[in-house]
C-alpha cells in the first residue's frame, strides 16, 4: 500500500475542532478509524481522519491506495445515516455480512480495515405560521429530535408573504403548514416550490382538496403536488392546538423514517468464495481516474495503469531517451527491474488486471 498520508491531513486536535465545527453548523460528516492493519500497509490502528459532506478528506487513516474507497464508503454512510466496517485486502477470506469487502487495489498489497461512524444532522422542518398549532409543533418536533424553525411572515404590502428560496437556503427536508386559514395559499406555495421532500398541510380534507385546485391554477405541477400530504399526520381525533400539532408531528416522524429506510436500502457488499463484491463503484489500480489519453499534462503510470499529473509526480525514471512517471516508488523500482517489459505493453485505463500487474502483485508478496 501507497505510505504517503493524505494531502489534507491534520493533528487530532484539528479534527477535533472540526468536528464541533460541523456540529454547529448542522454539516454531516463521517469518522474514519483504522482498526486494523497488516503489513505493508502505512496507518497504525487508531489513526483517524474525517470526511466531510462534500466528500472533503481531513486527517489520515491510511495510504493513497485505500483513499478512494474510504472516502466513498464515508460518503455513502453519510447517505444512509448508519456506520460501516469496510476491509480493503486480497486476503481470501470467509463472507461476513457485518462487513463490506474491497480489492487493494495498489501493486504493494497489505490489507487496511476501517470503521466509519457518521454523524448525519437531524432533517430540518420549517413550519408556517403564527398559531398556537405552529408553536406547539415546534416544540414537539424538537423534542422528537428533529430540527424545527418558523418561517417569518415579514412582508410588504404587494411583497410575497413567504420566500421559496429561503427554504432552499435552509437546507430545510420538510416543512408543516400551519397557518390556519392565515396566508395558507401564499405558504403552500412558497413550500411547493422549494425543494423540501415533502409539505405537511394542517387542513381538513375539503380544504385540502380546495388548496390543491389553487395551486394548480398557480402552476404547481402534479409531480410536486404529489409531494403534499394533507391533512397532515394521522387521522388522531384531534381538536386541542396540542393534540392537532401532534398528529402534524407524527407525520413528520413517519416521513424521516420512510427517508432512512429508503437511504438505508442501498445493498451492501457481500464475498463469494473469498472474492470481494465492491458497493462503491470498481476502481482500476491505484485509483486512477479515467482521463482521455490526449491530455498531455498527465502520463499513464505503465506499471499499474494509474494517470499520474505530471507537475506534481515525485517519482520519474529517465529511459530510453523520455521520462516515465509513477505513482509511487514500488512502481517506480518494477520498472526499473524490466523497464522494456512494461513499455511494451499499452497504455492507458484497463478494465481488469494486465499480467504486468499481477506480475508485480505476485513479486511484492
Amino acid at each position: 500500500m501507497n505510505v504517503e498520508p493524505f494531502e489534507t491531513a491534520t493533528t487530532t486536535a484539528g479534527l477535533l475542532q472540526l468536528e464541533h465545527r460541523l456540529l454547529a453548523d448542522g454539516a454531516p460528516f463521517a469518522v474514519v478509524t483504522g482498526i486494523r492493519a497488516a503489513p505493508p500497509t502505512s496507518p497504525q490502528v487508531g489513526a483517524q481522519a474525517l470526511v466531510d459532506g462534500d466528500g472533503t478528506l481531513h486527517g489520515w487513516s491510511g495510504g493513497g491506495c485505500a483513499r478512494s474507497i474510504g472516502i466513498e464508503a464515508a460518503r455513502q454512510s453519510m447517505r444512509c445515516g448508519q456506520p460501516r466496517r469496510v476491509r480493503i485486502s486480497n486476503e481470501p477470506s470467509p463472507p461476513d455480512a457485518e462487513v463490506e469487502a474491497h480489492a487493494m487495489p495498489c501493486a504493494s498489497n497489505g490489507a487496511l480495515e476501517i470503521f466509519i461512524q457518521p454523524t448525519v444532522p437531524a432533517p430540518l422542518v420549517v413550519v408556517f405560521g403564527a398559531t398556537p398549532a405552529a408553536h406547539e409543533a415546534c416544540v414537539l418536533a424538537r423534542r422528537v429530535g428533529l430540527r424545527a424553525s418558523l418561517a417569518a411572515d415579514t412582508a410588504r404590502p404587494g411583497e410575497a408573504r413567504f420566500d421559496a428560496g429561503a427554504l432552499k437556503h435552509a437546507g430545510a427536508s420538510f416543512a408543516l403548514i400551519a397557518t390556519q386559514g392565515d396566508g395558507d395559499e401564499d405558504a403552500l406555495e412558497a413550500a411547493l416550490r422549494s425543494p423540501v421532500e415533502a409539505v405537511l398541510l394542517i387542513a381538513s380534507r375539503r380544504k385540502a382538496d380546495r388548496l390543491r385546485e389553487t395551486m394548480h391554477e398557480r402552476g404547481i405541477g402534479a409531480a410536486r403536488l404529489a409531494a403534499l400530504h394533507a391533512p397532515a399526520g394521522p387521522a388522531i381525533q384531534a381538536h386541542t392546538p396540542q393534540e392537532i400539532a401532534l398528529g402534524a408531528v407524527a407525520g413528520l416522524v413517519a416521513l424521516r423514517h420512510m427517508r432512512e429506510q429508503t437511504d438505508a436500502s442501498v445493498q451492501p457488499a457481500t464475498q463469494h468464495e473469498g472474492v470481494a463484491t465492491e458497493a462503491v463503484p470498481r476502481l482500476t489500480p491505484c485509483e486512477a481516474p479515467d482521463l482521455p489519453a490526449a491530455d498531455a499534462t498527465r502520463y499513464v503510470n505503465p506499471v499499474c495503469g494509474m494517470s499520474i499529473e505530471i507537475a506534481t509526480a515525485k517519482h520519474v525514471v529517465e529511459y530510453g531517451g523520455q521520462k516515465i512517471w509513477f505513482c509511487c516508488d514500488c512502481c517506480k523500482a518494477a520498472f526499473e527491474r524490466s523497464p522494456d517489459s512494461y513499455l511494451a505493453a499499452p497504455q492507458g485505463g484497463s478494465e481488469g488486471t494486465s499480467d504486468h500487474q499481477v506480475t508485480l502483485h505476485a513479486e511484492a508478496r
